[in-house]
């Protein structure tokens, strides 16, 4: 995902920094001291009055000090304690440098970042106090100008100082802040994201079971209609056939009943023939795979109509384009069975048929004029609403989240409307 990615550029680039930021607080120890050290040796080159050997022996030291955290505890900044323990001794080692030759001052700059870095909450304000009053001996010229005069100046520069640099803290503090913000957000929206991405892994597998699952529904569903349908119709016909044939069997001495019955087998052999082809055309829609549903919707309709003659027409509105194959083989089975008991029921004059394409969904009306039925009551076959037949396409219409509605009064007709997801052709779920 394109959220993933720039979260993660994000991340990268804010360790980038923060790293490259810790690198240098480290290393900048040193080259301050440095500094201090080349100032106060030429000070002494210059027969200026500095006490030269204790400074470079505490400067030593210092070295040592901070060359000694930084190396044996790289990783030190969850251990309150030792951060405290090496800050203390920071500033000690460098009143006493400052004490010694004012040109340590540049050194005692680090105690504010070492504050900042190793100090927490309040303890980072008490570090910069220290800090400034270290550096104001400096400021003043150095622990000699510290005199029972003008005593009053050194803790006049102290305050000031610590009031600017308080200040200045301040303002990093809150930038840290909105740093470390930056980066629990940062974290949150990673995790967020990881959280989608197996959200969205779930719901990838949950609809390819359900699919699955609807499929093997739409098989089950099938077989019984098939079997249904073989029993009203090839078994029943089969049964009628036997029936005259053993009529006709038994009246060998009456040739006009013999006929009679012969003929009505033939008869029924014709429909039973018809109702088979049928039936055996409804087992699987090649129409769909010649032609876009509403042609073979139409085909179906205008078969229909000519074998019951009665008329059927088929209208069709909005945007008519592919669907998914379970949506398109819904609606054609619910066609087929609606005409069916259309057949078999209503005992109708005329059937108009609607197929409505919208922006999400898909709708097939089947009206008729027809005798009609009180919905909720028991019909034949023990099922309510009108048969097997309606309950079969409620079923295979819920397995597609659609729904089917049906209004009937006696002698007012029945309608029957089908709305199902518009699922374009080629989706997965």
């Amino acid at each position: 995902m394109q959220v993933v990615g720039v979260e993660a550029e994000l991340r990268e680039e804010f360790d980038r920094w923060q790293r490259r930021e810790t690198a240098v607080l480290k290393v900048l120890p040193y080259p301050l001291l440095a500094v201090s050290v080349v100032l106060t040796l030429l000070q002494s080159l210059w027969d200026a009055p500095v006490h030269l050997p204790e400074a470079l022996g505490l400067a030593a030291l210092l070295t040592a000090w901070v060359l000694w955290f930084h190396t044996f505890h790289p990783e030190s900044h969850g251990n309150g304690r030792l951060m405290a323990l090496y800050y203390t001794g920071l500033v000690a080692l460098t009143a006493c440098l400052v004490l010694l030759t004012p040109w340590f001052g540049f050194f005692a700059f680090i105690g504010y970042v070492h504050a900042f870095q190793y100090l927490k909450g309040r303890w980072r304000y008490a570090g910069v106090a220290v800090t400034s009053a270290v550096s104001s001996v400096s400021y003043i010229g150095g622990s000699d100008n510290i005199t029972a005069d003008e005593w009053w100046k050194w803790p006049a520069v102290s305050v000031l100082t610590t009031v600017m640099a308080t200040a200045g803290f301040y303002a990093d503090v809150m930038s840290d802040r909105r740093n470390q913000g930056q980066k629990r957000a940062l974290g949150e929206l990673r995790k967020a994201n990881a959280e989608l991405e197996t959200a969205l892994a779930e719901n990838v597998r949950l609809h390819a079971e359900l699919l699955v699952r609807a499929r093997e529904a739409g098989v089950l569903d099938e077989r019984q209609r098939m079997a249904r349908e073989i029993h009203d119709t090839l078994a029943q016909g089969l049964a009628g056939i036997l029936t005259q044939l053993q009529a006709a069997e038994q009246a060998p001495g009456e040739p006009a009943v013999s006929r009679r019955h012969m003929a009505n087998a033939m008869d029924l052999a014709r429909e039973s023939l018809t109702e088979a082809r049928r039936t055996m055309h409804a087992v699987a829609p090649s129409a769909l795979a010649q032609s876009l549903l509403p042609d073979a919707i139409g085909d179906v309709a205008k078969r229909w109509s000519e074998v019951h003659r009665v008329e059927a027409v088929l209208t069709t509105t909005g945007d008519a384009r592919p669907m998914h194959t379970d949506v398109e083989v819904a609606l054609l089975r619910t066609a087929q069975e609606a005409l069916a008991n259309v057949a078999k029921h209503a005992r109708a004059g005329r059937v108009a048929l609607t197929l409505s394409y919208m922006e999400d969904l898909v709708t097939l009306d089947v009206l008729d004029d027809g005798v009609g039925f009180l919905p909720g009551t028991k019909r034949a076959g023990g099922s309510l609403d009108g048969g097997f037949g309606l309950a079969g396409m409620r079923q295979r219409v819920q397995r597609l989240a659609g729904r089917l509605d049906v209004e009937s009064e006696p002698g007012g007709g029945t309608a029957i409307t089908v709305t199902v997801p518009a699922i374009p052709a080629g989706s997965t779920s």
